[in-house]
C-alpha cells in the first residue's frame, strides 16, 4: 500500500513539475529587441562625433539588435563625416544598420547615410546635394577647378565604397557629389549632366529596372515609430542616444589633454616638494580629473581608466611615504598611473581585443610623449627657480609643523651637524642640540634619524643636506 501511493505521488510530482514547466515556457514572452537611436542633427561636426562614438559603444555593450540614425542635418565637414562611418562600420550587425531621414540629409548626410544598410524617408523630406565645398568666414566658396577635382574624386570613391557595401546604387551617390555624372537608370533620365542630385523621399523610393528596385530609399515612413516598428516589430526595447550637452566640452579637454597632463605632472611635482596636502595636490587632483571626465564625455574612456589611475597613485603613495625603498609597488604604481592615461585616449570598442593595435595606439602615444615632454621641461625649470622664490619659502615655513613641539629657534651655524627628527621630503625638522627647529633640503629626500648638516642659512631659512 505504502509502495503504491509512494509511486502515485511520484507521478503526481513528475505531472505537476511537466506542467509547471510547459506553464514557464509558453507564458514568458519573448525578449524584444533592442533598438538604439542616434540622432544625426544640426552640423556634422566633432561633437557629434563623440555622440555617434558614444552611442555605438553603447549599442555594441548592450548587443543591441538595430542602431537607427535619426537624421535632419545640412551636412558638415568631411573629415568629420569619415570618422563618423568608421565608428558606423564597427557596429557588428552591419545589416541592421539603419537611417530615418527625417526632413533632410544634405551634404555629408547623404554620406553618412550611404554608410546604412537601409534608408527610410519621412513624408516631404529630401537627399542629396553633396557636392564637396570650401567654407570660409565669409560663408560657402567655390573650390578651385584642380582642388575641387581632387576633393570630388576623393570623396566619390568613399561614398561608393560605402553605397556598394550597403547594396545601394553607386551611381546615384555619384550623382549627388559630382555634378557632370548626371543620372539615368533604365534609359530614364533622372537629373542632367551637369546638375547635382536632390531626391525627394517619393523620387527615391521609386522602382526601376528589372527585377524593380526602389532607387535609394526601403520606403516612406510618417514618423520613427513606423521605423521601428518595421525593423523590429513587437516590443522592442528602444533607447536613443540623447546628446549631454558636454561633447563641446569634452572636443576642447581632448584637444588640450597634453597640457592637462603636463599641468597635472608639473601641480604634483610642486606638491610633493612641499610638506602637507595644499593647492598643488588639489590642482593635480583637478586637472587628472578633468582629463579622464573629457574622455569619457568624448566616448573615448569608461570609469575604469579612472579606477586604475587611482589605484596607481595610492601604490606610489606607498612606496613614497609607507615602504620607502621598497621598489615593487613603486614599479606597479607607475605601471598603471601610465596605462591609464595612456588607454583613456585610446579609441577601443567593445568588439575590439583587449589589447589596442599599433594605430590605435599612435595619437595616445603622441599626445602622452608632448605631455611628458612639457612637464620634464617644466619640472626642470621649477627645479632651479622654484626654491628661490618666496612663494617656496613660505609654503615650507607654513607647511613644515610635525608636532606640537616643532618650532624655529635660533639659526645654526654652516657646517652645524644635526639629526632629521622628521622625513625631509624636502621640508621637515632637525635637531642640532638645542631642540627642533625647521630645516629644507634642496630637493633631496632624507629619512628621518639621518645625520645632516647645514649648508645655507637666509633668514629662517636653513638648507641642510644629509652629512
Amino acid at each position: 500500500m505504502t509502495m503504491k501511493w509512494g509511486l502515485v505521488l511520484l507521478g503526481l510530482c513528475v505531472s505537476v513539475s511537466g506542467l509547471a514547466e510547459d506553464v514557464t515556457v509558453s507564458d514568458v514572452p519573448p525578449r524584444g529587441k533592442t533598438v538604439y537611436i542616434i540622432p544625426i542633427r544640426d552640423n556634422i561636426d566633432p561633437a557629434l562625433v563623440y555622440l555617434v562614438r558614444r552611442g555605438v559603444k553603447e549599442a555594441i555593450e548592450a548587443n543591441a539588435d538595430a542602431l537607427i540614425l535619426n537624421m535632419d542635418t545640412n551636412g558638415g565637414r568631411v573629415d568629420n563625416t569619415e570618422e563618423i562611418i568608421a565608428i558606423l562600420n564597427k557596429f557588428p550587425r552591419q545589416h541592421r544598420l539603419y537611417t530615418y531621414i527625417n526632413t533632410k540629409a544634405f551634404s555629408a548626410g547623404a554620406f553618412i547615410a550611404s554608410a546604412t544598410r537601409e534608408i527610410y524617408m519621412a513624408p516631404g523630406s529630401v537627399i542629396g546635394a553633396a557636392a564637396p565645398i570650401l567654407m570660409a568666414p565669409g560663408g560657402a566658396q567655390e573650390l578651385p577647378k584642380t582642388v575641387e577635382e581632387k576633393m570630388t574624386s576623393a570623396v566619390r570613391a568613399l561614398v561608393r565604397a560605402n553605397a556598394q557595401r550597403q547594396g545601394h546604387r553607386a551611381e546615384v551617390f555619384d550623382a549627388m557629389v559630382d555634378k557632370d555624372q548626371g543620372l539615368t537608370v533604365s534609359d530614364k533620365e533622372i537629373t542632367p549632366k551637369g546638375k547635382i542630385l536632390t531626391l525627394t523621399n517619393n523620387e527615391a523610393e521609386a522602382p526601376y529596372g528589372e527585377p524593380p528596385q526602389n532607387l535609394l530609399s526601403a520606403g516612406t515612413k510618417a514618423d520613427l515609430d513606423a521605423v521601428v516598428s518595421a525593423i523590429a516589430p513587437g516590443h522592442p526595447l528602444v533607447i536613443t542616444v540623447e546628446p549631454t550637452g558636454f561633447e563641446q566640452l569634452a572636443r576642447l579637454i581632448v584637444t588640450i589633454s597634453p597640457l592637462l597632463l603636463a599641468g597635472a605632472m608639473l601641480c604634483g611635482y610642486i606638491e610633493f616638494k612641499t610638506p602637507g596636502f595644499g593647492v598643488f595636490g588639489i590642482g593635480a587632483v583637478i586637472l587628472a580629473a578633468i582629463y579622464f571626465l573629457g574622455h569619457y564625455i568624448a566616448g573615448l574612456s569608461g570609469h575604469e581608466n579612472a579606477v586604475i589611475f587611482t589605484i596607481g597613485m595610492a601604490l606610489l603613495v606607498v612606496e613614497l611615504f609607507v615602504l620607502p625603498g621598497h621598489i615593487i609597488p613603486g614599479i606597479l604604481g607607475a605601471g598603471l598611473v601610465f596605462y591609464a592615461l595612456l588607454n583613456a585616449m585610446v579609441d577601443n570598442y567593445p568588439s575590439d581585443s583587449v589589447l589596442p593595435s599599433l594605430p590605435q595606439l599612435a595619437l595616445p602615444l603622441k599626445n602622452l610623449t608632448l605631455a611628458l615632454i612639457i612637464s620634464a621641461a617644466g619640472i626642470i625649470l621649477l627645479a632651479k627657480i622654484f626654491p628661490k622664490t618666496p612663494l617656496y619659502a613660505t609654503l615650507v615655513l607654513t607647511g613644515v609643523n610635525p608636532g606640537a613641539d616643532s618650532h624655529t629657534r635660533g639659526a645654526p651655524n654652516i657646517g652645524a651637524r644635526g639629526t632629521a627628527l622628521t622625513p625631509l621630503r624636502p621640508a621637515g625638522a632637525a635637531d642640532f642640540g638645542d631642540g627642533p627647529v625647521d630645516v629644507l633640503t634642496q630637493g633631496a629626500f632624507i629619512k628621518a634619524g639621518v645625520t645632516v648638516s647645514v649648508i645655507k642659512v637666509e633668514g629662517n631659512i636653513i638648507t641642510v643636506e644629509a652629512a
